[in-house]
């Protein structure tokens, strides 16, 4: 992955290097949609910036010790390169079907090396890559166990979450605060049923 110049070599406007960290002996797989410019300035560390902050916090209120979390469990995403900044300026760009595609044979061979028992997918393009179309308000609060739609997840758990960005909206709603505190309450159980620590 980290030599990989697919997207650049399609024309894509990303920049690298491929950002993603965690052991093949982790049990959880945390996948986002694209690394953020500050995960690039940070060394390649998935998680980085203020979006980082909060999901960690969310992650913390689960349970799961943040330090631990980072250095036993997977992180990645969907594309491994920064997408570039949003044309209108507010956030990054979201990486296309064609990026994501482009990505995919990497993340498939991640599943069959690492065989997750828990996925935590961080957006809407994650959740909707691994549980189909979908609002985050019938997915964020749930938790989903074997997807015979995704070759090697036939005994993982798929847990959705909101993206932790400051431009993501969606957030601001009382009733979506309260849909991640029923998701984080899910992940604490999961946590625990599962041995995830």
């Amino acid at each position: 992955m980290r030599a990989c110049r697919r997207c650049v070599e399609a024309g894509f406007p990303v920049r690298g290097p491929a950002v993603f960290s965690g052991p093949a002996t982790a049990r959880v797989m945390l996948i986002g949609q694209a690394p953020a410019e500050i995960d690039l300035r940070s060394g390649s560390r998935p998680w980085s910036g203020s979006g980082g902050r909060r999901l960690m916090g969310w992650l913390e209120q689960a349970g799961f010790d943040q330090e631990r979390f980072r250095t036993e469990q997977y992180m990645a995403a969907l594309t491994r390169c920064f997408p570039g900044k949003a044309p209108g300026g507010r956030g990054d760009r979201a990486p296309g079907r064609a990026e994501r595609a482009l990505c995919a044979p990497y993340l498939q061979r991640e599943i069959e090396l690492i065989r997750p028992r828990l996925i935590i997918a961080v957006g809407s393009l994650a959740i909707a890559h691994f549980l189909g179309a979908g609002t985050l308000a019938e997915r964020v609060g749930r938790a989903q166990e074997s997807l015979p739609q995704v070759p090697n997840l036939r005994e993982a758990w798929v847990l959705p979450l909101p993206h932790p960005s400051g431009a993501s909206l969606w957030l601001n709603e009382p009733a979506h605060q309260a849909r991640v505190a029923q998701a984080l309450q899910r992940l604490a159980e999961l946590r625990v049923n599962l041995n995830l620590e």
